[in-house]
């Protein structure tokens, strides 16, 4: 007997269901059918009262498959890779420096070895340490995840020439395509809309200028071997051109060991939009939709969503064609993303195309119900696709957070290195997916790439998923080192980012003197201020009492209501409160406030009720003087909290004079000195650069705010520097 009911799709990942359509329900079997039927695709339907992901392709355990197989990376994609291997029934073989000896993907791995030291050219681009590894581990595939040695063709060919597969496209793909330069001339000729640039090498900072003129400002300076957003610089005149072939060839060359340049006109406030696609050895290919990645800081994404608010139907298809064209042109076999950027009318430009898996491929997954990382392996094995154009759908919608180890108080985002001492992800909430490479006691360094996660949210409609994502970011616990939830947290909120109107300009746009936290409104003011007015309370309280002590409590009456002070922002706040019936009564400026929920004080997350609103919280500093530190709204805010009469002796107690600063240059983030450009005697000038930093592979000018002698260099050339250290100091 079948009843009519909702289909949910079971997916590899747990505990999320999406609901797709009505379907018949047979009560026998416990399975749902339906009369939608994919081309040699075997679907799996099971009901549940959560939402779910399809998985359109499952696992097949009957069919042949690689025994072992070594990931050639690190962190989260390492993690990633190893997770799907393990559904495969493959062995994984890990690879570390000597600094990530204790890192997650090394814990698990089957099996693990060191590589050498933490600089990634004595590691992980280390092609005679990893052949070595390969050689001693007996393995049969190597997956390079994204970064490294991923569009390598040089390391592709020594597998080829070993016998041993490259889980990715073949080498002369990677050579037609991971060259920027190559790859748009071949696009050119497969008839795929292009940029105009300049199709060739630029060699020296005068030929850089030359053709920067000659193709007409704004220009992109980029890497042709590049990708994530390293060594890629805008230019807008002379100057800015010089110092961005300056820049750009030393960060490719950091990052890719290929500084070689190419420059081509800059489309100016577009949509960056790219398209999956998947092809294997046999000439099938398919696209799986589009993901929107036009938020970015230094031309590194910050938050991904698929599908995009932008792209219709005919767009999407124009879109994929042109991509399949593309793939199928330089016979692509493995999954790779081809870029574009997009126009206010809906004209796009290819960009480029990455030879490899995509930082942002989760919300794909999550849309279409297809583990990328399986089709990889299984293409690479030698399978044909078992999924036909016509089977691609859209099922819901996706959000992805880059959540990195950076101040995004600091040009959104510089740096940030240290040890979580405390690190709880939020998979507690349902529609939520954390792919990430660290945990608890993890170390962030100034060697790698400052990601701590991709935070992952879907739902059946995009404001659910945003809905959850808020959530997610609220509940996600990090404390050891800087984040970026603030800033991903506020974006959430922001009206052009809830209506869709996003470009690459947007943070720019949106916060054009850079990102200051969450603008509190006088309601979320006074929130705050009666908040942390209860949390006082409870401290006070809590104080009083020597619980489980061997001596007993002294004698004291506290009040039944406390006049306090709340001091945000450099704004007061008056609050009353007093404790009833299990919950805090507060009178902020005239009016009554209920707060209610967990104020535990020693809680990693508080989840309050404030005027029938919920807030989740986190309390990470509070002192017997009052002082707290309390993220709210993602932002954490410096509170004092005082009674009127500490507020009183506050008033007249002398100010602590302010430093000047402006007479030294200090590090804004930890990393190395990779050159300082003056010496003690030298008079500089406002705006001159005098040293350069690098920090996880990015290169940062730092100049004097004034004008004055150099009166002593404190570093010099290749030393270490922690943030705030002084490099340079003036008269």
């Amino acid at each position: 007997m079948a009843s009519s009911c909702l289909l949910f799709l079971r997916t590899n990942f747990p505990n999320k269901l999406l609901i797709l359509s009505k379907s018949r329900y047979c009560k026998k079997s416990g399975f749902l059918f339906s009369k939608n039927t994919l081309s040699g695709v075997q679907i799996r339907y099971f009901s549940d009262d959560k939402y779910k992901l399809p998985v359109l392709d499952p696992i097949d355990h009957h069919e042949e498959k690689f025994d072992k197989i070594l990931i050639a990376n690190r962190g989260e994609i390492a993690c990633r890779i190893i997770k799907t291997c393990r559904k495969m029934g493959i062995k994984t073989v890990a690879i570390h420096s000597d600094v990530d000896s204790t890192a997650l993907h090394v814990k698990m791995a089957d099996e693990a070895y060191c590589l050498g030291p933490a600089p990634t050219n004595k590691s992980y681009l280390n092609m005679d340490a990893i052949f070595k590894v390969i050689e001693e581990s007996s393995i049969q595939a190597v997956h390079p995840g994204y970064g490294f040695l991923s569009e390598n063709m040089d390391f592709a060919k020594k597998l080829e020439k070993l016998g041993i597969v490259f889980i990715g496209p073949n080498s002369k793909s990677i050579s037609a395509m991971g060259d920027k330069i190559e790859s748009k001339k071949l696009a050119n000729k497969a008839r795929v809309n292009t940029i105009p640039g300049f199709d060739g090498v630029v060699k020296t900072p005068e030929e850089c200028i030359k053709i920067s003129q000659e193709i007409g400002y704004p220009v992109m300076i980029k890497a042709s071997a590049g990708g994530g957003g390293k060594g890629m610089r805008i230019a807008w005149n002379d100057k800015e051109a010089l110092d961005g072939f300056r820049f750009s060839t030393e960060e490719a060359k950091s990052s890719f060991g290929d500084d070689r340049l190419l420059v081509e006109k800059f489309v100016d406030n577009p949509r960056h939009i790219e398209i999956q696609v998947l092809c294997d050895k046999y000439g099938n290919a398919v696209y799986l939709n589009e993901r929107e990645c036009s938020i970015q800081r230094r031309n590194q994404k910050v938050i991904e969503e698929a599908p995009s608010t932008f792209v219709d139907p005919k767009l999407r298809q124009a879109m994929g064609e042109q991509a399949v064209a593309l793939a199928q042109a330089v016979g692509y076999d493995s999954a790779g993303t081809v870029e574009f950027l997009v126009d206010s009318k809906k004209n796009f430009y290819f960009l480029e195309m990455n030879t490899r898996l995509q930082v942002e491929h989760p919300i794909t997954e999550c849309i279409t119900g297809i583990d990328l990382v399986q089709q990889m392996i299984r293409v690479a094995k030698g399978h044909q696709l078992r999924i036909k154009q016509s089977d691609v759908g859209i099922h819901g919608w996706a959000i992805e957070s880059r959540v990195y180890a950076e101040d995004p108080y600091k040009n959104f985002g510089l740096p940030s290195v240290g040890r979580l001492y405390k690190y709880i992800e939020p998979l507690h909430l349902p529609n939520v997916r954390c792919d990430s490479g660290i945990q608890e006691g993890s170390e962030i360094s100034i060697f790698y790439d400052p990601m701590i996660c991709k935070l992952i949210t879907y739902g059946p409609t995009r404001n659910a998923a945003i809905n959850t994502m808020i959530d997610a970011l609220d509940a996600y616990v990090i404390r050891g080192v800087s984040h970026n939830i603030p800033l991903l947290r506020d974006i959430m909120t922001e009206n052009k980012f809830v209506e869709g109107n996003i470009s690459t300009k947007y943070l720019n746009e949106v916060y054009p003197d850079g990102f200051k936290g969450k603008q509190l409104s006088p309601k979320e003011m006074e929130h705050l201020a009666s908040l942390c007015g209860c949390i006082f309370v409870r401290h006070e309280t809590r104080s009083r009492h020597f619980l489980n002590q061997p001596q007993p409590p002294l004698e004291s009456t506290l009040p039944t209501e406390w006049n306090l002070i709340a001091e945000i922002n450099e704004k007061s706040v008056e609050v009353c409160v007093s404790e009833k019936n299990h919950q805090f009564e507060v009178s902020v400026n005239g009016r009554k406030i209920i707060i209610s929920g967990d104020i535990f004080l020693s809680a990693p997350v508080m989840d309050t009720t404030i005027e029938d609103e919920p807030y989740t919280c986190q309390l990470s500093k509070h002192d017997g003087a009052g002082n707290l530190r309390i993220r709210f709204l993602g932002t954490s805010f410096k509170v004092r909290v005082l009674t009127e009469v500490a507020a009183d002796y506050e008033r007249i107690m002398p100010k602590k004079l302010e430093k000047d600063e402006s007479k030294v240059i200090m590090a804004p983030m930890p990393g190395l000195l990779k050159s300082i450009s003056c010496k003690v005697g030298d008079e500089v000038a406002e705006g001159q650069e005098v040293c350069v930093i690098e920090a996880m592979k990015m290169q940062n000018s730092l100049t004097v705010s004034t004008t004055g002698k150099v009166k002593s260099v404190l570093c010099k050339e290749g030393d270490a520097v922690e943030e705030d250290q002084i490099i340079v100091e003036l008269e």
